[in-house]
């Protein structure tokens, strides 16, 4: 056998006794589980027969180096069996959600997809939408990205004058606001469109959003021409310049003969680098595209990869949309239990092919051309990124490449709502699932040495808890006094084995006239502004310094968003509703007096009292 030939070679150690596992092994359906000494799920896989997939794993030739890396720290297998293939499938992809073996082809992407939502008011809102697809209204999507979705909605209130605006915001206007100024609604808020004149845009809306635009633009042309005909030729110009804002979007969107809904997705794998393009069609519409990069160990073919991103992309999360059908460029081995799995999943019948002409045809190549593209610029970046990282140990002077980069950054307006950032790169480039925010609390406004010392001390009391991995170099932004501060922390903490490096800015502060202070004895070291070490360096810095700020632009909406209302005892979100609604906003509330807050249903005195004293500081 295989395991016993390796070991004996002195190329494998092997703990688990399959002999003995397999004999009393049903050949059920089911899930495998494989553990490690330490108890790790390392892999999650789901057999038709369980006997026969499991023992695949230990026979004597077949397998690739990686599979064979795998068996090697197997030390225990538990099984799951199920009633069918579809349950195993289901329960398989609920496993690698909850546990993410290393061993899996994982796809990291937990988001829910952004929707547009046609709201049920009577004058219905037209908005985005993320979450899940629950409460009033209609959904059309989803979209690839929220890029797209903005995209769509211009386009709806250019076209089709339909409101954005909340609820609460239409009730009580008085007169017209910018967007109708700026020709982007038709003023239904003050009356400016009658309802009957509105409820037919928003008509007009939803055929576009489900496909229909061929319908509308014949119905609009008639439209047009009775209105030439009563000399309305305003009206008949309006009309015009709306078929053809639909025409030259259908020119950029549409799939020519097609309609319906249905996903494409193309995959390409190059070494341990797979891209998988998946492009959105619904209602013949084309809504974008959007690459994954799945994580892959064990060198798979493209099929094999569609067979584990499939079911991932479409039942991990219960918001996904499943269209009616999915082409791929290569046919997974168990199509036929994916498609019953994700039919089960969307209460109708969906089809995975790979046979199609014309139109379809096209699309796929597309999407084939692009995945490759993808996979070539992810290897040529991840080249580039090695070769600069050993760039770096040659200007440094280290005898081994470093491995991981750390660099911290701070961001405050004026001194609030100060944020630390920290980023991580390693070989491949940036490391963003290992990237920290960290609110900084309790210092002196501006004190950015204060702020770095409280971020630096809360990173490395977790690396010695055993929280994250330490880096080999820590990059400060900031020159002598920031990396003293810095290099202080550490030496407290009791970290070894970090280089700290400091990145200032020269004297022109211009990119590649940087100064690095390099460790305890901050030796300076100038690079050449080409240098790619530098590169590397300014890389990771401008990107800690876009992370920073974001986070602190985050925190500081959030913080300004929060009413005042918020913070007074007994005044909850009913309370505060009805305070809005009696007085139309906060800058009215403050200008009331105790009085005339009690007047609002469920304010009391007390509860008067505590408003007005909190809005005027007494």
């Amino acid at each position: 056998m295989l395991a016993e030939g390796l070991a004996k070679q002195g190329k494998l150690t092997f703990r688990f006794d399959y002999r003995d596992y397999l004999k009393d092994l049903t050949q059920k359906p089911g899930v495998y589980q494989m553990y490690s000494e330490k108890s790790e799920v390392l892999y999650v896989g789901k057999a038709k027969n369980l006997k026969r997939r499991v023992s695949s794993y230990f026979r004597a030739t077949g397998l690739t180096t990686k599979t064979m890396a795998l068996v090697a720290r197997i030390h225990r297998i538990e099984v799951t069996v199920t009633s069918s293939e579809t349950e195993a499938l289901l329960l398989e992809q609920s496993l690698i959600k909850a546990h993410l073996p290393p061993y899996n082809i994982l796809l990291r992407d937990g988001k829910s997809y952004p929707y547009i939502l046609l709201s049920d008011h009577e004058t219905p809102r037209i908005s985005y939408y993320r979450g899940k697809k629950q409460g009033g209204g209609r959904f059309f999507g989803p979209y690839p990205n929220a890029g797209a979705v903005r995209e769509s909605l211009q386009f709806l209130q250019r076209t089709f004058l339909l409101r954005p605006c909340q609820d609460s915001v239409f009730k009580n206007r008085s007169r017209a606001c910018l967007q109708y100024q700026i020709k982007r609604c038709s003023g239904p808020c003050v009356d400016l469109i009658a309802t009957e004149d509105y409820r037919r845009s928003v008509e007009q809306a939803i055929m576009f959003l489900e496909g229909k635009s061929d319908q509308l633009m014949g119905a609009l042309a008639d439209q047009m021409e009775a209105a030439s005909m009563a000399l309305n030729f305003e009206k008949a110009a309006e009309l015009r310049d709306r078929i053809g804002a639909l025409r030259t979007i259908q020119e950029r969107q549409y799939v020519d003969g097609e309609s319906g809904d249905l996903d494409i997705c193309a995959c390409v794998v190059k070494g341990v680098v797979a891209c998988v393009q998946v492009i959105y069609v619904r209602g013949g519409r084309i809504l974008g595209s959007k690459s994954y990069f799945p994580k892959i160990r064990l060198a798979p073919s493209a099929a094999e990869v569609l067979s584990a991103f499939l079911p991932q992309f479409y039942l991990a999360s219960a918001a996904r949309d499943i269209p009616k059908e999915v082409l791929v460029n290569v046919l997974p081995e168990d199509h036929a239990i994916i498609e019953s799995a994700l039919s089960q999943q969307s209460t109708r019948k969906v089809a995975i092919s790979s046979r199609v002409r014309a139109s379809r045809s096209r699309w796929l190549t597309l999407a084939v051309n692009t995945a490759t593209t993808n996979v070539g610029s992810r290897i040529a970046d991840r080249q580039n990124s090695y070769q600069r990282f050993e760039a770096l140990q040659q200007a440094l002077g280290l005898d081994e490449l470093p491995e991981r980069l750390e660099c911290f950054d701070i961001s405050h307006s004026s001194g609030e709502s100060t944020v630390a950032s920290c980023v991580v790169f390693d070989t491949c480039g940036p490391k963003k699932s290992d990237y920290r925010l960290f609110n900084i609390k309790g210092i002196t406004g501006g004190d950015d040495y204060a702020a770095m010392e409280q971020a630096l001390t809360r990173r490395f009391k977790r690396l010695q808890k055993g929280e994250g991995v330490q880096p080999d170099i820590l990059l400060i932004d900031g020159g002598k006094g920031q990396l003293s501060k810095a290099q202080q922390v550490i030496d407290e903490i009791g970290i070894e084995g970090v280089l700290l490096i400091g990145v200032a800015k020269g004297v022109t502060r211009k990119p590649g006239m940087e100064q690095l202070f390099i460790g305890r004895e901050q030796r300076q070291l100038l690079l050449d502004a080409d240098h790619p070490g530098l590169l590397l360096i300014q890389h990771i810095r401008d990107e800690s310094h876009r992370f920073a700020i974001t986070g602190h632009r985050q925190r500081r909406d959030k913080t300004r968003k929060t009413s005042t209302l918020e913070g007074i005892p007994g005044v909850g979100p009913k309370r505060r509703r009805e305070l809005l609604r009696h007085f139309g906003g906060l800058q009215k509330i403050s200008a009331s007096s105790i009085e005339e807050l009690m007047r609002v249903t469920g304010i009391n005195e007390k509860i008067a009292t505590d408003i007005y004293a909190a809005l005027h500081n007494d």
